[in-house]
């Protein structure tokens, strides 16, 4: 099949707001592949897709996307975390190989173990146009005095000081997102870590600026899904000022989010 010449592929380090030139370009987008991500590329109009997968986690909620992609007749595919700094959109283009892509994707030639940025070339031959999906929206939901978010991007200046536990990686434009809030103690998922530690690099940037940060391991909770984070997540990174406040890895984030609340309600 021939590729298309004319067909941008476009790069960016989160999917969560992509110009008009999205419509119809290949996108190289670094958030995770779970549902909601692809939903937003999807929403933006992009040809097809290539996110990370996030440490495929819990219930494989790193990849849980490509399916629905799929649905939506949307070619995609994602990168090992491994590989590339999930939030780097330049380096998942760079150093990104392919782990998993969705059956559209594979009738491109995308396949596990191919670089991304010979995947993106191939991905130029997707279906075009595809459904534009239903409207979805992300969450925010109180649990136990703990503010849930399913993404960084949903805190409001009314979370200063509270403890916030979000479904997004930590990696260093979640620090950017959610540093201007304050909020008393954040929760991330590790998106399996990755290249660089990068699904972790939010957290000493917070403890320069005083704000406690944790993540949760991607196998604990699953991504993508604050209430996940906050009930289910186990405790595998956590900064200085979260260490102060009593945070441990191996602990519960439930049960830190309850020592908290608890030692609060005392003062």
């Amino acid at each position: 099949m021939p590729v298309p010449a004319d067909v941008p592929v476009l790069v960016f380090d989160s999917v969560t707001k992509l110009p008009p030139e999205a419509d119809g370009a290949v996108v190289i987008g670094a958030s995770h592949a779970a549902v909601y991500a692809a939903y937003m590329s999807a929403k933006f109009g992009c040809r097809a897709a290539i996110h990370h997968d996030a440490g495929i986690g819990k219930d494989e909620a790193g990849v849980s996307g490509l399916a629905y992609a799929d649905r939506l007749g949307m070619a995609m595919a994602a990168v090992a975390t491994a590989s590339a700094r999930i939030g780097d959109g330049a380096d998942l283009q760079a150093r990104g190989i392919i782990s998993r892509a969705n059956g559209l994707a594979a009738a491109c030639g995308v396949v596990p173990g191919m670089p991304a940025r010979e995947a993106a070339v191939l991905l130029r031959q997707a279906p075009w146009p595809h459904t534009i999906p239903p409207a979805k929206g992300e969450g925010r939901y109180t649990i136990e005095g703990a503010i849930c978010a399913d993404s960084a991007t949903l805190l409001v200046p009314e979370d200063r000081g509270r403890i916030v536990a979000t479904g997004s990686h930590g990696a260093l434009n979640s620090y950017k997102a959610t540093a201007p809030f304050r909020p008393g103690l954040l929760m991330f998922n590790d998106a399996g870590f990755g290249a660089d530690r990068g699904g972790v690099l939010a957290l000493p940037e917070l403890a320069r600026e005083d704000i406690a940060a944790i993540a949760v391991a991607a196998q604990s909770a699953r991504i993508g899904d604050g209430r996940s984070t906050l009930q289910d997540g186990t405790i595998s990174d956590v900064n200085k000022v979260a260490y102060r406040l009593g945070a441990r890895v191996g602990g519960s984030a439930l049960a830190l989010a309850r020592a908290l609340a608890e030692k609060a309600e005392q003062q």
